[in-house]
């Protein structure tokens, strides 16, 4: 493990509502990062889906650390759009962040959300959002 995955892991195990949701981070370089939640009963809405919010929160915090991990460190995300493509339906979802433009204050960074079932992969949704450094 390096240095990158060695902070990416740092920081995602000092997140308590990471932990509580039940996320994993599973993948992260110096630009991109791979987070994974296995959907339990408690991620759905009322039609058996997993819920628009637990999707975002992929996203949003895979989007984030992409874009701290190219910006060198701790970020925030200051805006953040997300486009529902088909429900997510499965036994898991994987999003998949990759940074796009990083500038000195801001990184643009784009993810694919998977909704994955019995092994195949479905694109569930797509994201873009912009981030800061936290200091």
């Amino acid at each position: 493990m390096n240095d990158t995955q060695k902070f990416a892991r740092q920081v995602f195990d000092s997140q308590p509502f990471s932990l509580f949701i039940g996320a994993e981070l599973t993948a992260s370089s110096s630009d991109s990062a791979e987070l994974t939640l296995v959907i339990k009963d408690h991620h759905k809405q009322q039609h058996g889906y997993a819920h628009g919010g637990v999707i975002s929160y992929l996203a949003d915090n895979a989007i984030t650390f992409a874009g701290g991990l190219a910006l060198g460190g701790n970020a925030l995300t200051v805006e953040f759009k997300i486009n529902y493509l088909r429900p997510g339906v499965g036994d898991r979802l994987v999003a998949r962040a990759q940074t796009r433009s990083t500038g000195k204050r801001l990184a643009i960074c784009q993810c694919e959300v998977f909704a994955v079932d019995s092994g195949v992969e479905k694109l569930c949704a797509l994201a873009q959002g912009t981030i800061v450094p936290a200091n």
